[in-house]
């Protein structure tokens, strides 16, 4: 495990790993570096704005996944329908990829908010899909975001009889479920 020093040549506990000399760091050692940079920024951010809240990171399916939890108010950091939750997952990738020089696939979830989301986007576009099968008329689905929209596909790719697609232009771009070919 590699190691940060302070100014006084301490080993810090809050700043980020540092990757080997040369660039010989894997990729996981590269996705927990920009999970250390973003509970940073957001521990920051926490703090100007006088709220609490534990910051959680994980790496999971090639992205580092930062959530924070448990403080009170949090849900003002989502705001409705996910738009603050979105713009600062924006802002702190836009901090990682200053610190690193690479773009980034990091994904924040405050409050618990995205893995509810996915639970309940799954079951809208599994019970989409089967009315369409069913019934045999498409569907459009109401514009969302393309973290919602990925879920949705995804739920529908599950249903045999029926396939999604996704039309319009942000942000208005929305699912639609069609019969025919799974």
């Amino acid at each position: 495990m590699s190691e940060t020093l302070e100014s006084d040549g301490r080993a810090g506990d809050n700043e980020a790993p540092v990757a080997p000399e040369g660039g010989g760091a894997s990729p996981q050692d590269v996705l927990v570096r920009e999970g250390d940079i973003a509970g940073d920024y957001l521990e920051r951010l926490l703090d100007i704005l006088d709220f609490d809240g534990d910051i959680d990171l994980d790496v999971e399916a090639g992205r580092a996944i930062v959530s924070i939890d448990g403080g009170k108010d949090l849900e003002k950091l989502v705001g409705q329908r996910g738009d603050v939750l979105e713009a600062l997952q924006e802002l702190t990738r836009l901090a990682v990829q200053q610190s690193t020089g690479t773009r980034n696939r990091l994904m924040l979830d405050i409050a618990g908010w995205r893995s509810h989301r996915r639970s309940e986007l799954t079951d809208l576009g599994r019970r989409t899909a089967e009315e369409v099968r069913d019934s045999g008329e498409s569907q459009k689905m109401r514009p969302m975001t393309p973290f919602e929209r990925k879920i949705v596909h995804d739920a529908v790719a599950t249903v045999e009889g029926v396939h999604s697609e996704s039309e319009g232009e942000e942000p208005r771009r929305r699912v639609v479920v069609l019969p025919g070919r799974s």
